[in-house]
């Protein structure tokens, strides 16, 4: 999945550990965010990509942003 964060910065993504993701799909296949898992973001916008992170999702919260 390549979904876009909602955050400015990757620091910022990174503040938000513990809380459920937000993220916004931007595959054109279709949903991909189906809970639990790994899962690969950009920012700071889905057309302006200077960031990119990968984030684990476990028990429905951001567990780890690398």
């Amino acid at each position: 999945m390549m979904g876009y964060a909602g955050c400015k910065t990757k620091t910022a993504l990174k503040a938000q550990l513990g809380q459920a993701p937000n993220f916004i799909e931007t595959s054109i296949f279709g949903p991909e965010f189906k809970g639990d898992g790994t899962y690969y973001v950009v920012g700071p916008s889905p057309w302006d990509r200077r960031w990119y992170a990968e984030v684990l999702v476990s028990g429905g919260v951001i567990a780890k942003v690398k």
